[in-house]
């Protein structure tokens, strides 16, 4: 059975910074949010995105904030859709949402053939499992995942010390 942890959205305050610099921050993150709905297909402000961090990797999950089934569907599809690209070494996609490369994606997609991407459904969503046993894969794996955090105002974990449950391997 799959663990699932209680998604929080981490929002980010410019309360220390100048006036200017908030909402240059606020249109930087409307952009990646509307990059984002229309490279992966979901409405990024009814979903919620987490991005832990594994002792071997890293797991992302997406989960619309309601019922909304077709909401559902895309999020499947589209981790379904990446899986099988990053498993190319296309990471594209996130340089797409995020307007530019994302950091950890050179080394991911140099190391790709010692990586393992496997999606698994969640309850209004789905999550992609990005594992690994090569320690620079790993450290790739952590810039790519430590900035899409960032990015996204989003969440995680950092089970980096310990074992979270992996679901069934294929």
């Amino acid at each position: 059975m799959i663990r699932t942890a209680t998604l929080v959205i981490a929002g980010t305050l410019a309360l220390a910074a100048p006036a200017g610099a908030q909402s240059t921050s606020d249109s930087t993150y409307r952009r990646v949010q509307t990059r984002g709905r229309a490279v992966m297909g979901v409405d990024q402000y009814t979903s919620r995105h987490q991005f832990d961090l594994l002792p071997d990797g890293a797991r992302i999950s997406l989960r619309a904030a309601n019922d909304d089934s077709a909401g559902v569907v895309a999020i499947r599809k589209h981790f379904r859709d990446i899986a099988r690209q990053f498993a190319r070494g296309n990471f594209a996609a996130p340089g797409l949402v995020h307007g530019r490369t994302v950091p950890g994606t050179t080394t991911m997609t140099a190391k790709r053939r010692v990586i393992a991407f496997r999606t698994h459904e969640l309850p209004r969503g789905a999550e992609l499992w990005i594992t690994t046993d090569d320690s620079s894969a790993i450290t790739a794996i952590r810039e790519f995942i430590a900035f899409q955090r960032s990015d996204h105002r989003a969440g995680g974990t950092d089970s980096s010390t310990h074992r979270m449950h992996h679901p069934a391997r294929p």
